[in-house]
């Protein structure tokens, strides 16, 4: 029998540990045991009933065929002017690209713009997709560790001295999954004119602009100008602000001949996306009980952040920038002498309590929890978290 040969790009794919990690809490969930699970990015509210209605309506209204590869052009429009209307940014509708997801967006976007070795600087910690995405597009990763005495965040003078004439893409994810850090305006400008002196594009992924907090401003970093407009590809999505997770609905924005490329590969690979889903998105940007389904989301969520924060710095050993976004946070755990994947599976062995493991998003000193889970399991999975670390 002839030996199996895979592609050497697919065999090397590291699985998602956060899948795998909330697969465990699933499983042991299923043989009837409580797991306070922090390691989904998932929303637990109802997507909002104005979204569900407008797609119930379009399956009534037989809206059940194939739609563009690139989307309706109804949703194409909204995307437009949403990005105009909140993010001062100008995008023509045929400058859109709907996808299955972010996720499948930013995938296509590294499949089109890297070249065999390009380059793509990525700051660390980072989302841990980021870079198996690039290898598969034949591209190189770039890590630049921004410190926790920078919250994280990049300098503009580390980004320049991490390129290389091989340079190809930056990727910047504000406010950021998985630390909860937000870029100020001033920070991304600082970013920006790097990227215009050497001529790098800039993927910027806006996924979380919704989830900010005690007054911080999420910016858009191709609003500053037309030379970083230019070089700049513009990421979003319905999963988070709307709680559209299972919806599958992610598009960018950005130069024609980028667009171009990505709906040829798009076309021979899952086509357009579901079509009532996108009626149901058009709903989500048009209807003006959104705001108030995003307030609400946001008013839970910094009351969550708020309380585990307090409770994590509190625990000896421990210590965790505070989030002004998202809703993750990154605290250390380097003082217990375990590194993250050992921890979290101690942790979820011992205690019942699922975390994601630092190492999946390039720092093994610290583990990730979401807070997009209910109070009660935050305040007894934290109290566990507790009791679990002072066994240590």
């Amino acid at each position: 029998m002839k030996k199996t040969s895979l592609n050497e790009r697919i065999a090397a794919i590291t699985p998602s540990i956060t899948l795998g990690m909330e697969a465990k809490a699933k499983d042991l969930t299923a043989k009837g045991r409580k797991v306070y699970s922090f390691a989904a990015g998932e929303p637990d509210f109802d997507t909002p009933a104005h979204i569900k209605l407008a797609a119930v309506n379009a399956l009534s209204a037989a809206q059940t065929k194939y739609a563009p590869v690139a989307g309706l052009q109804a949703l194409r429009c909204a995307i437009s002017d949403k990005l105009a209307r909140e993010n001062n940014l100008k995008y023509d509708a045929a400058q859109i690209v709907i996808s299955n997801g972010a996720k499948h967006s930013l995938f296509n976007i590294f499949m089109a713009l890297c070249k065999e070795g390009d380059e793509v600087i990525i700051p660390a910690p980072y989302w841990l997709s980021y870079p198996e995405m690039v290898k598969i597009a034949g591209g190189k990763c770039v890590f630049v560790n921004a410190g926790e005495k920078n919250d994280f965040k990049m300098t503009a003078a580390e980004f320049e001295a991490a390129i290389t004439s091989r340079t190809k893409a930056l990727v910047i994810n504000s406010p950021c999954n998985p630390v909860g850090n937000v870029y100020s305006c001033a920070e991304l400008k600082s970013l920006a004119a790097v990227a215009v002196k050497h001529g790098v594009y800039i993927i910027s992924d806006e996924i979380y602009e919704k989830m900010v907090y005690d007054g911080v401003e999420q910016v858009s970093i191709g609003s500053f100008s037309k030379e970083v407009y230019d070089l700049t590809i513009t990421v979003n999505g319905f999963s988070k602000a709307y709680s559209m997770t299972g919806w599958r609905l992610g598009y960018f924005a950005g130069p024609i001949e980028l667009v171009k490329a990505v709906c040829a590969f798009q076309s021979h690979s899952t086509s357009g996306a579901n079509t009532f889903a996108m009626h149901g998105a058009i709903a989500a940007l048009n209807g003006h009980e959104s705001a108030e389904s995003m307030k609400e989301m946001q008013q839970a969520f910094a009351e969550r952040r708020d309380y585990l924060y307090g409770k994590l710095t509190s625990i000896c050993g421990i210590s965790c920038i505070k989030p002004m976004g998202a809703f993750y946070m990154l605290p250390n755990i380097s003082k217990f002498g375990l590194g993250s994947v050992e921890f979290c599976e101690r942790l979820l062995e011992k205690e019942g309590v699922a975390l994601v493991p630092g190492a999946a998003f390039g720092s093994d000193e610290h583990v990730r929890l979401s807070y997009a889970c209910c109070m009660n399991d935050i305040k007894d999975g934290v109290d566990k978290l507790e009791r679990f670390v002072k066994s240590l």
